[in-house]
């Protein structure tokens, strides 16, 4: 699995018109699916992004998780993340996890973050999405479960 993360004040997701989720302040994920994640990936991700240290503490540093600063979190599926753009000029999917696997795991990984007690909004996976989110840092990090 592949996550771009931002630490954001606020975020929302809209299909059309339609507002599907907001939060405030906490985490947009974009999480992408390959070929060959399977539930381990998915438990492994939601529990690093969960405690990963980076939320500002009294003096400043990036020493608290998101579990301890009771933040929200907005999961959006991101199948461009499993693009490949080392050859040619146009993205290869190949490594992609196909969409029903995909969205098994999605679904997971968004349970998992629930059961360890996250408040978590998400996009419609498989839509046309727009994302809108005030970046707090800026704060952006990669993560792969592999």
């Amino acid at each position: 699995m592949r996550a771009v993360v931002q630490r954001v004040t606020s975020s929302s997701v809209k299909v059309d018109t339609t507002g599907v989720g907001a939060i405030g302040c906490g985490l947009v994920v974009f999480l992408g699916v390959v070929q060959g994640d399977d539930i381990g990936d998915a438990d492994f991700l939601a529990a690093k992004l969960a405690n990963l240290r980076i939320f500002a503490d009294a003096r400043g540093k990036m020493n608290r998780s998101l579990l301890e600063t009771r933040g929200e979190m907005l999961v959006v599926s991101q199948f461009t993340l499993a693009g490949d753009c080392r050859k040619g000029r146009r993205p290869s999917f190949s490594t992609a996890a196909p969409p029903d696997e995909a969205e098994r795991l999605y679904s997971h990984f968004v349970d998992h973050l629930r059961r360890m007690g996250i408040k978590v909004q998400t996009g419609r996976f498989g839509a046309e999405m727009r994302v809108e989110l005030v970046n707090d840092g800026p704060v952006t990090f990669i993560l792969e479960s592999k």
